[in-house]
């Protein structure tokens, strides 16, 4: 399966049988999600299998995990008892590092500042049979791509851009904390049958087109919640103009329009990737097995998108929302109709979605032209390498030192500004101001902690080219630019080799290879600890409805979780629920007030920040309830968006809609997911009533349940709520978490 666990291989021969059994069984074609999907099947011959209805139980292959869900993740394999995880596991030190003066000096910085945590991390992946990748090795998913990912594997992992694999046909999916868990103790994991929708590509990548705009195009189609409980299949003879790290950074992005995962067909661009990554052996076996690795001709997908990519023009989507797409020609004069700044402050590429070798040759190409004219950038501009691998290859082929003369620093390895880590310096807070980056998302204070920055995404030679003329109403297709002779100029699209000439340098060693036996290894947690804490059980179910809760707070909008669970400074109480419970929807609008952390007490009818109100009721032993409106939960995987609220006395999230990972964290952990079985009813509750929700003693799959509203004047309303619950989920409700039932079982 990789070069670092010798003893681990590639199966397809099981693939194989379990996709034959299922094929069998439905007796009609099947699409190459399927096919991975149903051939990873815990019982094949009998599972129910409804596309968009049943839960699969699924035996994935291996599970990654990022340094900031990695800390609750392996908290929570500790509690479980288990003396060493059941399949291939990794750990990726990349969140926490924060960009600040560039690569060497912050990654020093990081590494004093959270050794702490490094250390349990390290300690715990020996322990408990973990590879551990130490800061400065790169961003999870580039590390992915490079060692783990494969044609047909199905991979989880604990940060929702894991998707990323499916640039190497692999079905890898993003998750919480406890679905890794539960991969790692031998459990079967469960997934709601995916939808598979198809995007059918056709014509040839050109010019200034990149796919970055493939992605970009249909998160403007699908929105960000359009491609919720799907598969994204991509299919048709537009397939092989895309090289192997663009087909991943199309998959990495498919987070955004809420698909379970997206995935592309085994080929040729693989192969050479593949080959280039030192795994040749591998796709020498994968054209073995071919047809099980590419759809079924005639097979059928929920819906389908056409795309010519001949036709595609460069996209750029933003601010404040991922699918608000707009050609890049269009979008100066959509910035200055709408009173977005158009003069740029910063460009950032790199990030897990565009920082391969091709993207900075690229991006390298444009910033060589403007060199020759004796040009710079006149926004500031940064640069992260995906990987160290990455790092020392465009050092050795002058990438990068091309990249710093046109006036960008080079940061480390790692997250960054994508994920808010950055100490941003050339603006004050509430400051209105313009970034353009590579990364994939761009809600409101994501990069920054500003919510004045209208931040857009698109390629990263789109950012060089937009960095360079300082504006966004600068298009490269058609705009000159004034070099510094005086003479006018055109940059010509960029052309770049999708892999190196030579073979990748592979930098410095950052991988620690788990002993043979780590049961001898001591896991240091201080009690006393700032940045981590042991955790205890949440509380069973007593037997009873949930009878007069408050609401905590009204949701007006959009809610991510971001929202609900600042990253930025936050990400240092990762390992300590109790200090990250104080960041509890301090970005969520309250519906009351129109204000940001600031909710009604209903005991004391003062208005006070999220959790310390929060705080309250559950010193006061009173349950609370959050309303939400559309998707709520879109955006990263983190679970502490669900254990956070579990954790400070909630019990009920009702919403018009969630975002799937959300729904099943909160699920974990106890808490009930509620969706209104009329949309309309959200307008019902208001922030001063009290709710109760009857009839738990009969919650069963598939039957709504009654919610009753108790206005303060005294009167009452009835309405119905759905969810999605099935049997195993009902019993973690009942024990208090997944965790929980999870003891119950090994005990019996």
């Amino acid at each position: 399966m990789s070069h670092f666990e010798p003893n681990e291989y590639v199966n397809y021969e099981k693939l194989e049988k379990n996709i034959n059994i299922v094929r069998k069984r439905l007796d009609r074609p099947l699409t190459l999600s399927e096919k991975i999907v149903y051939g990873h099947l815990d019982d094949p011959g009998k599972q129910e299998i409804e596309r968009g209805k049943t839960y699969l139980r699924l035996r994935p292959d291996r599970v990654a995990m990022q340094d900031a869900t990695a800390q609750m993740a392996m908290l929570q394999f500790i509690s479980s008892g288990l003396p060493k995880v059941a399949v291939p596991s990794t750990i990726h030190c990349d969140h926490l590092i924060e960009a600040q003066s560039g690569g060497e000096k912050d990654l020093r910085r990081a590494k004093d500042i959270n050794q702490e945590v490094y250390n349990f991390l390290a300690t715990a992946g020996a322990k408990y049979g973990v590879g551990f990748w130490k800061p400065g090795s790169g961003i999870i998913h580039q590390i992915i791509l490079e060692n783990y990912s494969y044609p047909g594997v199905m991979l989880i992992g604990t940060d929702s851009h894991t998707p990323n694999g499916g640039g190497l046909g692999g079905i890898c999916i993003g998750v919480g904390g406890a679905d890794a868990v539960d991969v790692m103790a031998g459990i079967p994991w469960e997934l709601k049958c995916p939808k598979v929708i198809g995007v059918k590509l056709t014509g040839k990548l050109s010019g200034w087109s990149s796919p970055k705009d493939v992605i970009l195009k249909v998160a403007g189609i699908l929105t960000v919640k359009g491609g919720t409980g799907a598969i994204i299949e991509y299919h048709g003879p537009g397939v092989d103009s895309i090289s192997c790290t663009g087909m991943a950074t199309i998959c990495n992005m498919g987070a955004e329009i809420g698909a379970t995962t997206s995935i592309f067909p085994y080929n040729a661009r693989m192969k050479k990737y593949l080959g280039k990554t030192g795994r040749a052996e591998i796709a020498a076996l994968a054209d073995e097995f071919q047809q099980h690795l590419v759809p079924d001709s005639g097979c059928q997908y929920d819906q389908v998108i056409e795309i010519n990519l001949s036709e595609l023009k460069p996209h750029i989507n933003g601010p404040f929302t991922p699918d608000l797409a707009h050609p890049v020609s269009d979008i100066g004069a959509v910035a200055e109709k709408e009173g977005w700044p158009v003069d740029i402050r910063v460009g950032l590429i790199g990030s897990c979605t565009n920082s391969s070798y091709e993207d900075m040759g690229r991006s390298a190409a444009v910033a060589k032209q403007a060199l020759a004219r004796g040009l710079k950038c006149k926004s500031k501009f940064t640069i992260t390498p995906g990987s160290e691998q990455i790092r020392a290859t465009i050092e050795r082929d002058g990438y990068a030192q091309i990249l710093r003369d046109v006036g960008g620093l080079v940061l480390a390895n790692a997250c960054g500004p994508c994920i808010g880590q950055w100490d941003r310096k050339d603006i004050k807070k509430g400051e209105k101001n313009t970034i353009v980056t590579s990364y994939n998302r761009n809600f409101t204070g994501r990069n920054d902690a500003n919510p004045e920055t209208h931040a857009f995404v698109t390629s990263p030679e789109i950012v060089t080219a937009l960095s360079i003329a300082g504006t966004l109403k600068f298009n490269p297709e058609t705009d000159y630019l004034t070099g510094a002779d005086g003479k006018k100029f055109k940059l010509e699209a960029p052309d770049a080799d999708e892999l190196p000439k030579l073979e990748f340098d592979p930098g410095q060693d950052t991988y620690q290879y788990p002993p043979k036996d780590g049961s001898g290894q001591h896991v240091d947690v201080s009690p006393t600890s700032q940045r981590l804490q042991l955790l205890e059980p949440f509380d069973k179910w007593d037997g009873k409805d949930l009878e007069d809760m408050l609401i905590l707070i009204k949701v007006k909008g959009k809610c991510t979780t971001d929202h609900i669970s600042a990253a930025g400074p936050w990400l240092k109480f990762r390992g300590h629920l109790d200090n990250i419970s104080n960041n509890l929807l301090i970005g969520a609008i309250n519906v009351e007030n129109g204000k940001a952390n600031s909710v009604r007490n209903a005991l004391t009818q003062e208005f006070g920040p999220v959790p310390d109100t929060a705080r309250y009721y559950k010193k006061m032993g009173v349950k609370w309830a959050v309303i939400g409106d559309e998707n709520y939960g879109e955006g990263s995987s983190r679970e502490h968006a669900a254990l956070e609220p579990r954790h400070l006395g909630g019990r009920v999230i009702i919403t018009k809609s969630f975002a799937r990972i959300h729904e099943t964290n909160l699920k974990k952990q106890g808490l009930l997911p509620l969706t209104f079985a009329d949309p309309a009813d959200y307008n019902k509750i208001h922030p001063v009533d009290k709710l109760s929700i009857v009839g738990l003693a009969d919650f069963a799959p598939g039957k709504p349940l009654k919610c009753i509203i108790k206005h303060p004047n005294g009167s009452q309303e009835t309405i119905m709520l759905n969810h999605t619950f099935n049997e195993s989920q009902i019993e973690w409700f009942q024990a208090g978490s997944a965790l929980n039932r999870m003891k119950e079982l090994q005990q019996k």
